[in-house]
Formats: structure tokens, sequence, C-alpha cells
């Protein structure tokens, strides 16, 4: 079965700095770590010390409120920190990897066989359940239940964005074995597979449904692909995961050891090497980047909802990309490349600038200037330009900002998440903090309805 979806609202914000089709020699890394503020809403249980030894795939931490849920090393060797922030929370436990690595032994079983039991217990043994996510919520899902569909998008359509096909070219062997045992956690039913139209990389993908995307992003965020597929509606959850996840958890079926290996984009118009590095996740970055020039903001992720490190940082546990953009902090004098200059270098998602007069190759070297400061919040109607969903943008935020439970829920807060409102905060006149009050406004959910 396959379907066909045209999205019509959005925007392609195109940056300079695309990453070339190369893939550059990965470098000797010997850090790693795994933060646990990259799973929302987790409270972790270490289940390790400081000098300690670990293998790969060896558990790090637990959920505290759900201890089947294990979180695993990603290489092994010995736990050198583990970093602490206010109150005592726990920001990054980092591992110091072995020349030669060392493997957790699990069974390796075909997922096409095995039952359901058998394949959430594999990959919670495994450490690999916190690949698979849930909406509502936008978090680690609960492997308790039973999810109306399961969801895997296969492009992305962010700025700068990883080409999934290119990362993945030499695993479709294990994105197939993945998908197999997705399948088993729907129950042989309803796994869906968001493709870029015109692509046809995941044809040979059985038993699945194929849905075609065309237009401006966000046509690659898996929320937009949900809402068009399957949309959520109060009591139900859908579960998805990041395609090359996919790829992770069909090795570790396949060879019985966890393995978790991306192929990520290094982009942005201040990154020296930009191309593509095949990496083990949460690897330590300085070696990646090389040496960035002064006044550069990296950012695990891509520039609409990553997250910003420093260059001595690590990757995040869910992020296919790293992205070196300048930092906003050049004074901009009104007449000149202020707002009463003809902004023939500006971006707009409006007609304030001349963006529309520009041809569709001309790419920006844009910086992180938000071009003021939060103000009073207005009805303008940019929402709803860059916002695909059948749901009204601003009510929902406001019903959020006045903790309006109820309207939430009326106004569709189930089917969206933090980053479906990423080109709404970059097109906000009023400098509103979109994401941010969205993850408010599902933690609230959350605990008062769940």
């Amino acid at each position: 079965m396959s379907q066909s979806f045209k999205i019509r609202k959005g925007v392609d914000i195109r940056l300079q700095g695309e990453a070339g089709k190369n893939i550059n020699p990965t470098p000797s890394i010997s850090e790693f770590a795994v933060k646990p503020p990259d799973f929302h809403g987790l409270t972790p249980k270490m289940l390790v010390k400081i000098g300690e030894r670990v293998k790969a795939g060896s558990s790090l931490f637990i959920d505290k409120y759900n201890a089947k849920i294990k979180f695993a090393s990603p290489v092994s060797g010995e736990v050198t920190d583990i970093v602490r922030g206010a109150k005592r929370r726990i920001l990054e436990v980092r591992i110091k990897a072995d020349s030669t690595q060392e493997y957790e032994s699990f069974s390796s079983i075909n997922p096409q066989t095995a039952t359901r039991e058998e394949v959430i217990e594999a990959l919670l043994n495994a450490g690999m359940w916190p690949f698979v996510r849930q909406r509502p919520f936008s978090i680690v899902a609960n492997p308790e239940d039973q999810p109306k569909s399961i969801h895997v998008s296969c492009f992305d359509s962010a700025p700068l964005a990883t080409d999934i096909e290119f990362a993945l070219k030499d695993e479709m062997d294990n994105f197939a074995v993945g998908i197999e045992a997705l399948k088993k956690l729907a129950n042989g039913k309803n796994v869906n597979l968001g493709v870029r139209a015109g692509s046809s990389a995941f044809n040979t993908i059985q038993g699945v449904n194929i849905a075609a995307f065309s237009g401006p992003h966000p046509a690659g965020n898996v929320g937009v692909q949900i809402h068009k597929i399957d949309p959520i509606n109060k009591g139900e959850s859908v579960w998805y995961v990041d395609a090359q996840d996919v790829a992770n958890i069909g090795r570790m079926f396949s060879t019985g050891k966890v393995m978790l290996r991306k192929t990520i984009a290094l982009a942005g118009s201040e990154m020296s090497n930009t191309g593509y590095c095949q990496i083990t996740m949460g690897a330590h970055v300085a070696s990646l980047v090389g040496s960035l020039p002064e006044g550069t903001r990296l950012i695990s992720g891509d520039v609409l909802t990553g997250t910003q490190i420093e260059a001595n940082g690590y990757l995040g546990w869910y992020e296919n990309m790293l992205t070196a953009i300048p930092e906003g902090t050049e004074p901009q004098f009104m007449l000149t490349k202020g707002w009463l200059g003809p902004g023939l270098d500006k971006f707009s998602v409006s007609r304030a600038f001349p963006t529309w007069l520009m041809p569709k190759s001309k790419k920006w070297n844009l910086n992180t200037n938000q071009n003021g400061e939060e103000r009073a919040f207005v009805v303008t109607g940019q929402y709803e330009k860059v916002f695909p969903f059948d749901i009204y943008p601003v009510h929902l935020l406001k019903a959020i900002i006045v903790n309006d439970i109820d309207a939430m829920e009326k106004l569709g807060i189930y089917e969206v998440a933090p980053e479906d409102f990423a080109l709404c905060e970059y097109a906000c006149t009023s400098k509103i903090p979109v994401q941010s009050i969205v993850r408010k406004g599902l933690d609230v959910i959350k605990e008062e309805c769940a």
C-alpha cells in the first residue's frame, strides 16, 4: 500500500554550508558520553560508578520509574566522569573508550519468527528501547503500551539536514531487519515509512505502508507524517523511530551485539570540513569539527531544533548532524544591515525583505541574531503559513500559556511536539520561545491527564 501527500505550508531555509556527498576519514575518538537530558522526562538511576569498566551494550543507568528501560553504553572502556548540574541532576556519563572494543553478548534472534514479547524483551535487555519514542509527549515509549501505528521518517527536510538515503546506503540489510522488529511491535501491521516523493530507495522493504511526501520543510518531520497518515486522538499513542536507529536495532538482532553507529552530516557556513562522517553515537566532537572560527555556534542537530554545545562537547543521542553557523553578535545599524536596509543578505518568510525575488539557487549565510527581543504576542498570520497541521497554532499556544487544559486538548496538543513548531518560532514577529512553550504544555498534559 502507498500514499502520496503534498505539503503546501512550510518553507525551505536555504543555508550555505551543505554537506557534500563524501565520507570524511573518521578521526580517532576516545571519549564518548550518554546524556540523560536527551531523553525528556527521564529520571536516571545510575548502575555504574566512576572508574568502573563497561562493555559496549552494558547498562549505564535505568529509568527510575520504569526499571525495565535501560540505557546502554555505546563503547567499551572506563567510566571517567558523571557530570552533574543544578540539584545534582545528571547531565553526562562520560566513557574513555578502549582501543579494542568488547561487546556484551545478547541472543541474536530472528524478529520474523520471534514473538512480540521476545522482541520487546531483546530491545529492553540490550538497552535499545530508548530508540522507540511515542506521541503524544515525544518521550521514550512505554513498552507495556500497544501503539496504533509505528512511523519512520526516511528523509529529513530541515536546513542542511542529513541525506538519510546516503547515510543508509550500506545499511539497508540492517534497516530491513529493524523494520521486521518494528512490524512485530505493531503486531504485523501499521508500520509506515515516510519517503521523499520520487525516491525508490525503500521500495524493497516489504509489508509496510510507504507514504510519499513532497513540499517544503517540515515535510520530513515525523509529526507531519503522522498527522497526515494516522492522526492521534486523546487516549491513543503512536510510536516512531529514527531511520538510522532502525538500522542499529536491526544490527543488534543480526549480530547479538550493540554497535551504535551513525553516519552524520557536518554542515554549516563555519564548518571547514563539510561532508559526512561515520561515528559511534555519543562521540566527542572536537576532532570531528576541527578548528572553528571565533564567534561560531556549534549545534548538535539542525539549526531549528538542535542543541547548542561547546566544541569539546558530545553529539546528542538522537541527532544526525553537527552544524556550525556564525553567532549573531555583530551590531546592525538600521540604515545598513538593519531594518531600514535593503535586506539583500537576509532571508524572510514574509515580504519584509526581497527573499521572494531571489533565485531559488541562492543560499544565505545566516547567523543566530533574533533581530529583536520578546514582545507582545500578537496575531500576525505568519504561523499558519509554515504550520501544515489542521490545528490553530496561535490559539493552542495561548491556551498553553494560560494553562487551560481543556482548550489544549480541544486544540490538538496530543498531535504535536516542540519540533513541529520550529518554523513558527523562526517566523515569530513577537520572538516568543514557541518550542519551549509547547514542551511545557505537553508536560502539564502528561502530569494532569496521562
